[in-house]
């Protein structure tokens, strides 16, 4: 216990002097010290209440016979972050949280953790540093946003991103821009839909390191916190048995978290956190391997973006438990796996249940039989790229047509709203992947545009870059190799032909060897200049996408 290696004995009096200077007593230091990692700030809407599910977890954590004592990591709104410079401080911040948790509990020294995260990148990045630290731990997040209403329609922010581009189209006034931009986003909490932040949430359960409903009881619910209370009493349980997240998130826990996202159809940045997640946990992910689950389990749930459900409905359909149970009669999960109830899946999900099959759809009759995201392979992306499968219109899940290419996100966006694009076209966006953004920007605004215009079942997009959770569409995301780093994607031309076979798991550039070889020592990669602070070391370290954008140390 620390309380044996920094509290007591005479050789720690400075150490207990600054506990007294905190207002700690000796009767609280003598009980395991709990870690609240909290992500509380007044600038993230899934952040906002973070403060009221710290202060449940402490009072939790204290019912159980603990000493909770608070610190707070940062969080990054990507939704006001979208569409400028700002985006590029996104992904990077997953490892700054990671490192900066570290730094607090080594420093400081705790005898367990609670970690209270909510959007994108909080949740992998206090994974990845939980899985590093591997003491007693358990995640409760703030919950999801609900869904707003327009018209009589539950909407989400993509809704509210697609309404920008249907503006531009000339298909709404400024009078629907507005109705859309006051009543999308109606509460606190993650964004509505199975974007990134609910996904790592929802994932967290499955990967045993929340308990249940930590992915799906929305913000506003009084039962959130009541689960942050029960995540504070059940840290006390990990520090009595000693179960540690590495004893959880295994290879097995990994690869099921794997299968649950194919099931949910969860964001594509999964395919940046999971494998960063399991790095830090020892664990191989092996980017192949995602097909081979994906061949095997159904897609169950379309939520926004891709179908007309929201976080709200999952939750009250039963939410992750339900869908693990489902997909466990198909034997595609190890369910022996150890959980932080101090349980196994199996013991988790004995009693879950289906409550709305239109929500959960049974695995007699998925949305298809195959997974909601696929990697695809091919000269143009030897390394991979991935696409969420089920959110691409059926016409467009096979599509060949010519490139239209644009240096940043910016020019791409420029071209869109100025009706440069037309149905058929192949959108390139490059030079915005980890080292060549640097920070890999998610393309919600091209996308949405896309959208919004009308073209979403006519137009395909790939990047070296990635994609918001809220984008849908024939998104293609994450090419790797990147530009900066000599991917083939670097030397693409205006008018040259891209296949696409999502069911093939291919993409191709219909460009002869010789002649991307001869591309190749006449068309210079354009590293960007002026390029300063932590971002300039993030580009120098990290890796390309297929590794998860982990930093090389």
């Amino acid at each position: 216990m620390i309380k044996d290696t920094i509290v007591n004995g005479c050789d720690n009096a400075p150490h207990r002097s600054l506990y007294n200077a905190l207002g700690l007593t000796e009767e609280e230091l003598q009980k395991p010290l709990i870690g609240i990692v909290c992500s509380y700030n007044e600038i993230v809407p899934g952040h906002m209440n973070l403060d009221k599910i710290a202060q449940a977890v402490k009072l939790g954590v204290a019912l159980a016979g603990g000493t909770p004592i608070m610190f707070p990591a940062i969080a990054v709104c990507d939704g006001i972050a979208m569409g400028h410079e700002g985006m590029k401080y996104s992904l990077v911040t997953r490892d700054l949280i990671a490192d900066s948790t570290e730094a607090m509990v080594k420093a400081h020294g705790f005898d367990g953790l609670v970690m209270i995260p909510n959007c994108d990148k909080n949740v992998p990045g206090l994974l990845m540093a939980s899985a590093r630290l591997n003491i007693p731990t358990v995640f409760v997040s703030g919950g999801p946003m609900l869904a707003g209403r327009v018209g009589g329609k539950k909407t989400s922010l993509s809704s509210m991103f697609e309404a920008v581009g249907a503006y531009h189209a000339g298909k709404i006034d400024d009078a629907k821009l507005n109705e859309f931009e006051c009543k999308t986003c109606p509460s606190c909490g993650s964004c509505s839909g199975m974007y990134t932040a609910n996904s790592m949430n929802c994932l967290t359960e499955v990967l045993g390191m929340g308990l249940s409903g930590n992915g799906t009881i929305p913000a506003p619910y009084s039962a959130r916190i009541q689960l942050a209370k029960h995540a504070g009493m059940q840290v006390m349980e990990l520090v009595k048995k000693n179960i540690r997240p590495r004893d959880i998130m295994t290879a097995s826990a990994i690869r099921n978290a794997i299968t649950a996202d194919m099931a949910l159809g969860c964001s594509t940045n999964s395919m940046l956190h999971l494998p960063a997640i399991a790095n830090e946990c020892g664990v191989k992910f092996d980017l192949e391997e995602v097909n081979a689950i994906s061949e095997k389990t159904p897609n169950l749930c379309h939520l926004a973006p891709a179908g007309p459900t929201y976080m709200e409905d999952l939750n009250e359909a039963g939410g992750v438990y339900a869908v693990l149970k489902e997909i466990s009669k198909l034997g595609l999960l190890d369910t022996s796996v150890m959980t932080c109830t101090g349980k196994t899946m199996a013991e988790n999900i004995a009693n879950a249940e289906i409550l709305d099959d239109t929500v959960i759809r049974r695995v007699s009759n998925p949305y298809s039989k195959t997974g909601g995201i696929a990697v695809l392979k091919g000269n143009l992306a030897p390394d991979g790229c991935v696409v969420k499968r089920a959110a691409v219109a059926p016409e467009m899940l096979v599509h060949e047509g010519p490139a239209k290419v644009y240096e940043s996100e910016e020019e791409a966006i420029a071209a869109i709203h100025g009706g440069k694009i037309v149905a058929g076209d192949v959108v390139v966006i490059r030079y915005e992947g980890p080292a060549g953004g640097p920070g890999m920007r998610e393309m919600l605004n091209p996308t949405s545009a896309i959208q919004g215009m009308g073209l979403g079942s006519s137009v395909a997009l790939i990047t070296d870059g990635r994609f918001s959770g809220a984008t849908r569409g024939a998104s293609i995301g994450h090419c790797s190799p990147e530009a900066v780093s000599g991917g083939p994607i670097a030397y693409v031309k205006d008018g040259d032909i891209i296949s696409i076979n999502i069911p093939e798991y291919r993409i191709e550039l219909k460009v002869s060897d010789e002649e991307m070889q001869k591309r190749r020592a006449e068309m210079p990669i354009k590293k960007k200049e002026n390029i300063s602070g932590y971002l300039k070391r993030y580009a120098a370290m990290v890796s390309s996408a297929d590794k998860g954008a982990i930093l090389n140390y």
